[in-house]
């Protein structure tokens, strides 16, 4: 054999395992939390109205009965809710000028402001400048103008789209800018602004 020394052997008890109760207690301990919040929010946010009660119908019986049954009176019911928008005054043409003034105002500052920009800035406007043509598309128009407006808008609308579809192509926008300051003129033009 070997003149090495070998080690000896000893055999010796495992420490205990940790216990692990504290750990059971506390997810436990959670879960019933958890549970307590749920209840709590179920009750505070289902609805507890009373459930409807049957109404009574009289009838008419086939055999007559001796003596008179108390008949259920019904009781009066709440008038229909109207439903129904109430009709639209027709604006003058001076208050429609105040309430679209602003819109028009900001369309073409809008308009100088794609001029002096480019690239995403300048679709960034044009974005916005199409969500204030929402806005006055909104607001009701005075019948005497009304036909003009509309269409005054969808020429202007139609030239905010040419607009961005050349700066989003990356070609030059000038025409597209001009044919929007011209449509946009005419809305003014139709407004007395």
């Amino acid at each position: 054999m070997t003149d090495e020394q070998q080690p000896e052997l000893r055999w010796a008890p495992l420490p205990p395992k940790p216990s692990n109760r504290g750990r059971i207690w506390l997810i436990v301990g959670i879960v019933v939390a958890a549970l307590a919040i749920v209840g709590v929010l179920l009750f505070l946010f289902l609805p507890r109205g009373a459930a409807p009660e049957p109404v009574a119908s009289p009838s008419a019986s086939a055999t007559p009965s001796a003596s008179p049954t108390p008949t259920e009176t019904a009781e009066p019911t709440e008038p229909p809710v109207q439903t129904e928008a109430p009709p639209v005054v027709d604006p003058s043409v001076e208050a429609f000028r105040t309430q679209v003034a602003p819109r028009l105002q900001d369309a073409s500052t809008g308009l100088d402001l794609v001029e002096s920009s480019s690239g995403q800035d300048a679709m960034s406007i044009v974005d916005q400048l199409q969500f204030d043509l929402q806005s006055l598309a909104d607001t009701p128009a005075p019948s005497s103008i009304r036909t003009q407006w509309d269409d005054g808008l969808s020429s202007y609308s139609q030239q905010l789209t040419d607009l961005r579809s050349a700066l989003s192509a990356g070609s030059s926008p000038a025409a597209a800018l001009d044919g929007a300051r011209t449509a946009l003129q005419n809305l003014d033009d139709l407004v007395g602004r």
